[in-house]
């Protein structure tokens, strides 16, 4: 405990890694900002649902439980894991930032309805209860997909902790799983998460040098 203490009195007493804060949480509210737009964007542009080699085999489950209350579950412990290793937050808000914006960019650019339409209605009816997960994904916002793209991107940030790297991979594969027996997303949404996240954190790493550099102090 008071190792932690003090890692957190290192920290936050810190006046260069402050402003590194303000800026990186300034980045995270921006991303989510235009994340918000782009959302309403492809709520307005649906298209066609299209044929998937994957998903054309597979019955649609109902993975409404993982989808939501498993998500809100892994922000917990991504919160857990930060408060415990404060040094992360600010590569982590920032690699977040980027990865947000990104998917912004991408998922106005193709603009398909999701593979199943009577499951999609089903979440939708769920939106009362999940108002938070709504304002940063509705369901038309396809391509990529976050559930499994986000959580291996955050395996790449915390790679020198093993458990945690094994952690957020095994998490990354559990949300490949529901997504795609869920009929959320279709097959490319996932398989191409995991290049694009992979790009974004060797962006991040580039632009954001002070920010990763904090991940050696010990």
């Amino acid at each position: 405990m008071e190792k932690l203490i003090k890692r957190h009195l290192d920290f936050w007493t810190n006046k260069t890694i402050l402003w590194h804060m303000f800026v990186s949480v300034l980045l995270l509210a921006v991303s989510l900002f235009i994340t918000y737009f782009a959302l309403k964007y492809t709520n307005n542009h649906s298209g066609d649902v299209v044929s998937d080699i994957l998903l054309d085999s597979l019955p649609v489950v109902n993975v409404a439980f993982l989808f939501f209350q498993g998500a809100f579950i892994f922000v917990l412990i991504l919160f857990g894991v930060l408060m415990f290793e404060p040094k992360y937050i600010p590569f982590v808000l920032e690699s977040s930032a980027l990865f947000f914006l990104t998917r912004s960019l991408f998922m106005i650019m193709t603009h398909l309805s999701p593979p199943s339409v009577e499951y999609y209605n089903y979440i939708h009816k769920e939106r009362h209860v999940n108002e938070v997960l709504f304002t940063v994904s509705s369901g038309n916002d396809l391509f990529f997909s976050a559930h499994a793209g986000y959580p291996f991107l955050l395996a790449l940030v915390f790679w020198r902790i093993r458990f945690l790297r094994y952690f957020f991979l095994l998490c990354s594969l559990i949300g490949s799983v529901v997504v795609i027996l869920g009929h959320l997303h279709y097959s490319i949404d996932v398989f191409s998460s995991f290049f694009i996240a992979f790009g974004v954190y060797e962006i991040t790493k580039f632009f954001f040098k002070k920010g990763h550099n904090l991940l050696d102090i010990k």
